[in-house]
C-alpha cells in the first residue's frame, strides 16, 4: 500500500480516488472547489488538502486529473503547486488529456529535482472510471513505471508504458483520432438507414457481429436512435482534445482530413446548444431541420 495524493476530482478524478481508497492506499484529496474534496472525504475517508502543495507533502505518489494544460501547469508548478512538495524518488503520475508539450515540460522539470514524472492519459469515459475498468496509455522511464503501475491497476483494467515522455499524450490522441471517425461513420449510418425506411435497430443488431462492430457501436446506438445524449464524453472536452490533435499534426507533418472534418462537425454541434452533449449527438447535426 502506497501514500498517495489525487489532485482534480471532477467526473473522472472522483472514482479514479475512491478505486484507489477502497483498495486500501491512504489518499489525500486536493479539488479547486474545496466543499468536493470535503465531500470526497466524508463519504469514503481519507484527508483533504487546501493545495495541491499540501496534497503533495510526504506522498510516495501524486494523481492528477485536470482540464487542460494550463490548468496542469498551474496545479504543478504554480506556487502552490505539487512540485513545490514532491520528494526525492517520488512519482508524479498525470491522467490529464492534455499536450505532448507539457508532458515534456513536466517531466523534465521533475527530473531536474529529483522525482519521475509519468503522463498517463486515459480512455473509458466516465462508465470506465466509474468502474475501476479504464485503459492507461503511459509514457516515461521504465524504473517508475514498474513501481507506479501495481498502484494505477486500483482503477484500470489496462495500462502500458509506450515509450518515452510524451508517449502517453500522443497515444491518446491516436485514440482520439480513431474515435472522431468512428462515431461520424455510425452517425451517418444511423441516419442512413432511417431516411432508408429500415428497421435500424434490427440492421444494428447484425452488422455488430460483423466487421462493423465496434464499442460505440454496441454502447451507443440505442440511445442514439432515441435522441439522447446527455451522458458520455461531452463534445466541448472532444474538441479541446481534437485541438490538440490538429496542433501536434501541424508540428509533425501528419495529414489528418478526416479529423479536421470531424472537429468541425463538433463545432455544429456546439453551434445547436450541444456543449456538453455526449459525442454521439453527432446524429443530431445530420437530423436537424
Amino acid at each position: 500500500m502506497v501514500k498517495a495524493a489525487f489532485l482534480g476530482l471532477g467526473i473522472m478524478g472522483l472514482p479514479m480516488a475512491r478505486h484507489l481508497k477502497a483498495k486500501g492506499h491512504e489518499v489525500t484529496v486536493y479539488n479547486r472547489t474545496a466543499r468536493k474534496a470535503h465531500n470526497w472525504v466524508g463519504e469514503h475517508g481519507g484527508h483533504a488538502a487546501p493545495t495541491p502543495r499540501v496534497a503533495a507533502e510526504g506522498q510516495d505518489i501524486v494523481f492528477c486529473c485536470v482540464g487542460n494544460d494550463d490548468d496542469l501547469r498551474q496545479v504543478t508548478l504554480g506556487p502552490e503547486g505539487a512540485f513545490q512538495a514532491m520528494g526525492q524518488g517520488t512519482i508524479f503520475v498525470d491522467h490529464t488529456t492534455a499536450s505532448a508539450t507539457i508532458a515534456r515540460e513536466l517531466y523534465a522539470a521533475a527530473s531536474a529535482n529529483g522525482f519521475a514524472f509519468l503522463d498517463a492519459p486515459v480512455s473509458g469515459g466516465q462508465a470506465g472510471a466509474e468502474n475501476g475498468q479504464l485503459t492507461v496509455m503511459v509514457g516515461g522511464d521504465q524504473e517508475p513505471f514498474d513501481r507506479a503501475a501495481p498502484v494505477i491497476a486500483s482503477f484500470a483494467k489496462a495500462c502500458r508504458l509506450l515509450g518515452p515522455s510524451g508517449s502517453g499524450q500522443l497515444a491518446k490522441m491516436m485514440n482520439q483520432i480513431c474515435i472522431a471517425g468512428i462515431v461520424q461513420g455510425l452517425a451517418e449510418a444511423v441516419h442512413f438507414g432511417k431516411s432508408a425506411g429500415m428497421d435500424v435497430e434490427a440492421v444494428i443488431d447484425v452488422i455488430s457481429k460483423g466487421a462493423a462492430q465496434s464499442w460505440q457501436m454496441e454502447n451507443r446506438h440505442k440511445t442514439m436512435l432515441a435522441g439522447k445524449y446527455d451522458f458520455g464524453f461531452a463534445v466541448d472536452w472532444m474538441r479541446k482534445d481534437l485541438g490538440i490533435v490538429l496542433d501536434e499534426s501541424r508540428h509533425n507533418g501528419a495529414r489528418l482530413p478526416l479529423t479536421a472534418l470531424v472537429d468541425q462537425f463538433y463545432a455544429d454541434v456546439q453551434a445547436m446548444g450541444g456543449h456538453r452533449w455526449d459525442t454521439s449527438s453527432l446524429l443530431a447535426r445530420l437530423e436537424r431541420k
